[in-house]
């Protein structure tokens, strides 16, 4: 599996059904946000979007045209799904021993049979493998693209609470578990954190707490506030990362990420975090959310990322459906 910053040849959304249960309350709030992560996408790689059907497909195409998006760089399928998260429900991309690309498709419970149903987000990646002609693998496993994290080198980067979390693979043990991870996607070792972030109903998927910016760099969220309820889970992650080792056995440079204030939505804290970004060509876009941490986080990716655009993107509306960039994206590979 290539790391994230590794070329693509696509990014890979699914717009938002309107009878999904993420934004039951404010759909319409949500669609500039897409509007304008593709037309910040579109000048550095193709955007590939799944939608229900034709009908779909030509309101989103008004969408898009409304916000002036160039849709000779986006393509649509046709390829339904309850929910808007490709990042868990999409295809995992690997590139085999021939150069080609291949797709892993993990099976896919909504984090746990927490939102039936998801029969159709289950379906996405073989649809998509069919669509791209592409062969598919079948690990036989529940997995949400969220919840790993990749050098690039055969390093993936996990937590106990999501893939040990009896919901999804009450039959694996870890030790089978981190086999099939390693088998399927060409890795030769598994490193694990522990516990999640507050409001994350995925059960602390890795894309909210710590992510490899090359391989031997780590950024993870940290929270100064013991009183905070993700201090403790936090401190315990940033200790086991200061452990760890890269594949030449020398310590990684860990770079702390503060985290915004706690958000609020219908009474529930929502998991907000700037780790939520995405790598793309030339491009970084970090989830920001009007807080005073946002400016030092771009200053810090910058700092980490001197060769791609960084730009922060307003996330407040996105993050009430319990997810931000990272979790809407999911990179198709160049090969």
């Amino acid at each position: 599996m290539p790391a994230e910053w590794e070329s693509h040849a696509a990014t890979w959304l699914t717009w938002p059904w309107p009878g999904g249960c993420s934004f039951p309350d404010n759909y319409d709030a949500i669609i500039p946000a897409y509007a304008q992560l593709i037309h910040t996408l579109v000048p550095h790689e193709t955007v590939k979007i799944n939608v229900w059907d034709s009908e779909m497909e030509s309101w989103v195409r008004q969408i898009l045209d409304g916000y002036r998006v160039p849709l000779d760089k986006v393509e649509f399928h046709h390829n339904p799904a309850y929910e808007p998260w490709c990042r868990d429900h999409g295809p995992v991309f690997v590139i085999g021993e021939d150069g080609r690309k291949q797709i892993v498709d993990w099976e896919y419970n909504a984090w746990g049979e927490k939102y039936p149903p998801w029969d159709k987000d289950n379906e996405v990646p073989r649809r998509i493998a069919t669509d791209l002609n592409l062969p598919v693998l079948n690990p036989g496993m529940i997995l949400e693209g969220g919840s790993i994290e990749t050098d690039g080198k055969g390093t993936i980067l996990t937590t106990e609470s999501c893939l040990l979390n009896p919901n999804r693979n009450p039959g694996l043990s870890r030790t089978e578990i981190e086999n099939r991870l390693c088998t399927f996607l060409g890795a030769q070792r598994v490193l694990w954190l522990g516990d999640g972030i507050a409001g994350d109903d995925t059960d602390g998927h890795i894309d909210d707490l710590a992510r490899f910016t090359d391989a031997h760099t780590i950024v993870t969220v940290v929270k100064d506030d013991p009183e905070d309820e993700n201090y403790e889970a936090l401190q315990d992650n940033f200790n086991r990362l200061k452990s760890m080792k890269d594949l030449q056995g020398n310590p990684y440079r860990i770079i702390k990420l503060p985290c915004p204030s706690a958000l609020y939505w219908k009474e529930t804290r929502m998991p907000c975090s700037y780790a939520n970004f995405y790598i793309a060509n030339g491009l970084v876009l970090v989830p920001t959310f009007g807080d005073p941490n946002d400016e030092p986080v771009l200053a810090t990716l910058r700092f980490l990322f001197p060769n791609r655009d960084v730009v922060g993107m307003d996330s407040s509306e996105l993050i009430t459906g319990q997810g931000a960039i990272h979790c809407i994206t999911q990179q198709e590979p160049a090969e």
